[in-house]
């Protein structure tokens, strides 16, 4: 198992602070789950992530799921950086500030080089909200 894995699994249940996760830390991301190739976790809608209607920004849902992926890429302990090179989103349904959404991400098929994965963003009840599909490109940048 991976040593970031492993520390992911231990956040399980709280909210990740962390000065090299800025953006994760940002979105205020609840880990519910970690398994090898999936993770689930929980996000509380807040107004600032929010379009002038009071509805979840399509941006802030890309985000999440992008970033969900990434988190679920890197636990993977694979040798090198993989980073995005597209994120393809569906906008289904939407939350208002305050809700509290679940997102789920899960690798399809992990490659030397393309790893392709997808993401879903649920309301409380099960509602889908959004979901995407992804791959992601091994930039050749050993991980330390």
């Amino acid at each position: 198992m991976s040593e970031i894995r492993k520390q992911l699994q231990n956040a399980v249940g709280t909210t990740i602070q962390n000065e090299y996760l800025l953006f994760t830390s940002w979105l205020g991301c609840t880990l519910l789950t970690v398994e090898e190739g999936e993770i689930r976790a929980e996000f509380v809608v807040r107004p600032e992530m929010c379009n002038p209607s009071g509805l979840l920004h399509g941006g802030i849902h890309a985000a999440i799921m992008d970033d969900m992926v990434g988190m679920t890429v890197a636990s993977h302990g694979l040798k090198h950086l993989f980073v995005s090179i597209n994120l393809s989103v569906d906008f289904l349904a939407s939350a208002k500030a305050g809700e509290t959404v679940i997102a789920h991400s899960k690798l399809i098929r992990v490659g030397k080089t393309i790893i392709n994965a997808e993401a879903t963003i649920h309301n409380k009840e099960g509602k889908l909200l959004s979901k995407a599909t992804t791959n992601m490109a091994n930039t050749g940048i050993v991980v330390g």
